[in-house]
C-alpha cells in the first residue's frame, strides 16, 4: 500500500508541477493563496457559528428573549458572511480550474503534435487509448480533482484545529471516540473498497471510450458499411462494445452503491447519536448547560465531516486517481525522445534520413514499424532535380510504406534516405484530408497563414476544373463537411489545388489522381511539368509512364527494378 501511495503521488505531482512550476505560476499562486485566506476566514466564522448556535439553545433553556434575539440576530449576519465568503470561493476555484485547464490543454496538445507524435500513438501505442478523451476530459478532471483533493484537505485540517479545542474544552472523551470512529471509519473505505474500484473505474472509462470510438467510425465509414450491407456484423460489434461497458459497470454498481453506499449511509448517521450519549450523563449531572449539547454535536459533526472527507468524498477521489493514471500514462509517453517502437535484436537499426535537394535511397532496407516483415531491400536510387519517378508493383508489396519512409513516419530498417526538408515537399494523399472550417481554409491547407485573395482562390479553381465551387456552396467564408458534400474526385481537384497555391519544389503523390479522369489527371502532372517540381508518384494507370523520367518497380520483398520511362 506505501508503494501504492508512492506511485500515486509520484504520478499526481508530475502532472501538477507543469502548471504550478510553469510561465502561469505567480497568477495560478495569487489565486491559491486567496483560497487558502477564504478558507482561514471561513473556519474563524464556523467556529463562531457554532458558538452562537449553543447559546441560541441555552437562551431558550434559559427563558431569556433579549439574549435569544440578539444571538439570533447575530447568526443572521454571521450566515449572511458565511453566503459571501462561499460564493467568492467557487468563483475563484473554477476560474482557477479553467485557467489550469487552458494551459494544460496546450501544453499535451503541443507535445501531441511535436515531431507527430499522434501518428506514432494512432499507428503503434494501442495500449495509451484514446488520447482525444484523455485531452479532452481527463485534464479537466484533474485540474478540478486537484484543487478539491486540495482544498478539501486543508479544510479539514482547519476545522480540525479549530474545532477539536472545542470539543476537548466540551469532552475530552468525545474527542477521542471521535478520532477512533473516523480513522476506522477511513482505514475500511481505502482498504476494502479501494483498490477495487479504482481498478473498475479505470476499466469503465476505456470500455466507455471504446464503446465511443465504436459508434464514431461507424458514423465515419457509414457508406462502406451500406455498400457491404454489412449492418448486422456491425451491429454485433457496437452491441458487444456496449456489453463490456454494462458487464464492468455492473460490477461498480455491486461494489460502490451496494456496499460502500450503504457503509456510508451508516457511517454518517451514527455520529448524530454518539455527541448525546456521551453528553447527556454529564447535563443530567448539572455539570453542563444544555445549549453545550447543542455545541457539541455542532463541533462534533463539523470535526466528523471535515475528518472522514475520504470517505465521503471516496466516489470523486477514486476518478481522479483514474484520470491522474490515464493522464500520466499520455504524458509519460509524450516525454520520451525517442518513441520509435522496436522490438528483438534488430532494435537499434533504423533509417538514416539526410537533407539535401534531391530525393534518393542508398542501400535501403525497409521493415514494417515493429519489424515484423521486410518490405524492400538494398534499393538504390537516385532522382534528379526537376525529374519524377513513379513507383509500381503489386498491391502490398510496400510501395506506399517507402511514401511514409520518406515522410520521417516510418524509420525501421537500414541504409541511407537523403530527400529535401519536409516543409518543402507537399504530400497528395489518395484520399485527401478535408479539414474542418471554410473552403477557403481547405483550399490554404497546411498553410495555417491566409494571405491569398478570393480573386486567386477563384484562378485556382478554375484551373483544377473546380469553377463553381465557391458560388455553389456560398462563398469561401461557408463551412460545411467538405469529406461529405464533396466527391472524391472533387477532394483530389481540391488537393491540386492546395498544390498550385503552396508552390512546392518537390511533391509526392501517393494515387493522388485514382479518382479523376485522363483530362484532369493531365493537368496535375503537366503542371508539375511545367513547373519543373520534383516528385515521386505512386499509381496503377498505364497513363502515368508518360510523366515520370524513371520507373521504380517493386516485385517483391528483394526483387525490385528501375527503368526509364
Amino acid at each position: 500500500m506505501n508503494k501504492l501511495n508512492r506511485t500515486f503521488f509520484h504520478k499526481f505531482w508530475a502532472i501538477s508541477q507543469l502548471y504550478l512550476c510553469g510561465n502561469e505560476k505567480w497568477g495560478a499562486l495569487s489565486l491559491l493563496l486567496s483560497l487558502i485566506a477564504i478558507n482561514l476566514v471561513a473556519t474563524h466564522v464556523n467556529v463562531i457559528s457554532n458558538t452562537q448556535q449553543g447559546n441560541v439553545i441555552s437562551a431558550l433553556a434559559a427563558k431569556d428573549g433579549d439574549k435569544f434575539w440578539a444571538t439570533t440576530w447575530n447568526l443572521f449576519g454571521l450566515y449572511l458572511i458565511l453566503v459571501i465568503i462561499w460564493a467568492a470561493y467557487n468563483y475563484i476555484r473554477k476560474k482557477l480550474t479553467l485557467y489550469w485547464r487552458r494551459w494544460l490543454t496546450n501544453y499535451f496538445l503541443s507535445k501531441y503534435f511535436r515531431n507527430r507524435a499522434f501518428y506514432e500513438l494512432s499507428q503503434y501505442q494501442s495500449e495509451i487509448d484514446n488520447p482525444d478523451q484523455r485531452i479532452s476530459e481527463d485534464i479537466n478532471k484533474f485540474a478540478d480533482g486537484f484543487l478539491s483533493f486540495f482544498f478539501d484537505m486543508l479544510y479539514t485540517c482547519l476545522q480540525v484545529i479549530a474545532f477539536s479545542t472545542v470539543l476537548w474544552g466540551i469532552s475530552p472523551t468525545l474527542m477521542i471516540v471521535l478520532l477512533i470512529y473516523v480513522g476506522s471509519g477511513t482505514l475500511i473505505t481505502t482498504w476494502l473498497f479501494g483498490r477495487k474500484l479504482v481498478q473498475l473505474n479505470f476499466e469503465q472509462e476505456k470500455k466507455e471510450a471504446n464503446f465511443r470510438f465504436g459508434l464514431l467510425r461507424l458514423r465515419e465509414n457509414a457508406e462502406s458499411v451500406a455498400f457491404y450491407r454489412g449492418e448486422a456484423q456491425e451491429l454485433n460489434q457496437v452491441k458487444y462494445l456496449f456489453n463490456q461497458v454494462f458487464i464492468n459497470y455492473k460490477k461498480i454498481l455491486f461494489w460502490q452503491e451496494l456496499f460502500l453506499n450503504a457503509f456510508v449511509r451508516l457511517y454518517q448517521y451514527i455520529p448524530w447519536i454518539i455527541p448525546a450519549v456521551i453528553i447527556a450523563p454529564i447535563i443530567f449531572a448539572g455539570e453542563l448547560e444544555v445549549g453545550k449539547l447543542a455545541e457539541s454535536q455542532g463541533a462534533f459533526n463539523q470535526l466528523f465531516n471535515a475528518m472522514y472527507v475520504i470517505v465521503r468524498t471516496f466516489h470523486e477521489l477514486v476518478g481522479f486517481a483514474v484520470g491522474i493514471e490515464r493522464l500520466y500514462e499520455f504524458y509519460n509517453f509524450l516525454q520520451q525522445s525517442n518513441r520509435g517502437i522496436t522490438t528483438g535484436s534488430i532494435q537499434d537499426t533504423t533509417i538514416n534520413t539526410l537533407e539535401d535537394s534531391c530525393f534518393a535511397f542508398q542501400n535501403l532496407k525497409l521493415y514494417t514499424p515493429k519489424y515484423q516483415r521486410i518490405l524492400l531491400q538494398d534499393v538504390s536510387v537516385n532522382l534528379q532535380t526537376g525529374q519524377g519517378m513513379l513507383i509500381i508493383g503489386t498491391s502490398g508489396c510496400g510501395k506506399s510504406s517507402l511514401l511514409r519512409a520518406i515522410a520521417g513516419l516510418w524509420n525501421s530498417g537500414s541504409g541511407t534516405i537523403i530527400r529535401p526538408r519536409l516543409d518543402e515537399i507537399l504530400f497528395l494523399p489518395q484520399r485527401p484530408y478535408m479539414v474542418l472550417g471554410t473552403l477557403r481554409k481547405q483550399l490554404v491547407y497546411p498553410l495555417s497563414q491566409d494571405t491569398i485573395s478570393e480573386e486567386e482562390l477563384h484562378k485556382v479553381l478554375q484551373q483544377v476544373n473546380l469553377p463553381d465551387l465557391a458560388l455553389r456552396f456560398g462563398g469561401f467564408d461557408v463551412e460545411k463537411d467538405w469529406a461529405d458534400v464533396l466527391s472524391l474526385g472533387e477532394q483530389q481537384r481540391v488537393a491540386f489545388a492546395r498544390l498550385l497555391i503552396y508552390k512546392p519544389k518537390y511533391a509526392i503523390l501517393d494515387e493522388a489522381t485514382s479518382a479523376l479522369d485522363i483530362k484532369n489527371e493531365e493537368n496535375v502532372y503537366q503542371h508539375l511539368l511545367n513547373t519543373r517540381t520534383t516528385f515521386i508518384s505512386v499509381g496503377h494507370r498505364p497513363t502515368l509512364l508518360q510523366y515520370h523520367n524513371l520507373i521504380l518497380e517493386i516485385l517483391d520483398a528483394e526483387n525490385w527494378q528501375i527503368r526509364k520511362s
